[in-house]
């Protein structure tokens, strides 16, 4: 069985005219709601066995909050797949790359996870609200080239008491 945890980055800046939108840093609030959600998942047990984010600043800094909460001592690797312009596709092709693995937390984007979680539902039609902040648990029991995966929980920030 293989625990896929989907985390969307924390609130970040604005977008600056003329500003990349790569650098955009989380803002102190998002970093807070971040940590509550995070929280809550370390006390239900949750503990990645590896850690895949978006290179994106605003990714990469939420993926090392969750490795900070959640005792994940080893490297966050990165990569492109979780861009938010990238397909659900590509990112069961990435879990499938680390399908011996128990547990993935994925770090990245909207429209990317939601699309991706409908996806990984064998819902394509399924309409998700992915919030800033929300971490989102499906299992697999196998890896087939189209998923099948349950869904087991989703937390919003609100939920975490972070609201």
């Amino acid at each position: 069985m293989l625990e896929v945890y989907l985390l969307r980055h924390g609130i970040a800046e604005e977008g600056l005219s003329g500003g990349s939108d790569s650098m955009r840093a989380l803002v102190p609030e998002g970093r807070r709601k971040l940590r509550d959600v995070l929280k809550v998942a370390k006390a239900a047990r949750v503990k990645p066995g590896l850690i895949v984010s978006s290179p994106y600043r605003r990714a990469r800094q939420s993926a090392e909050i969750a490795a900070d909460v959640l005792g994940y001592t080893k490297q966050i690797i990165e990569s492109e797949t979780l861009l938010p312009s990238g397909s659900p596709a590509a990112v069961w092709d990435e879990i499938r790359a680390h399908r011996d693995e128990e547990s993935i937390l994925l770090v990245g984007h909207e429209p990317l996870f939601s699309q991706t979680t409908a996806h990984l539902l064998a819902s394509p039609a399924m309409q998700v609200e992915f919030k800033k902040g929300a971490l989102l648990r499906i299992d697999f029991d196998q890896f087939p080239p189209s998923p099948r995966g349950w869904l087991r929980w989703m937390l919003p920030p609100r939920l975490a008491g972070a609201d």
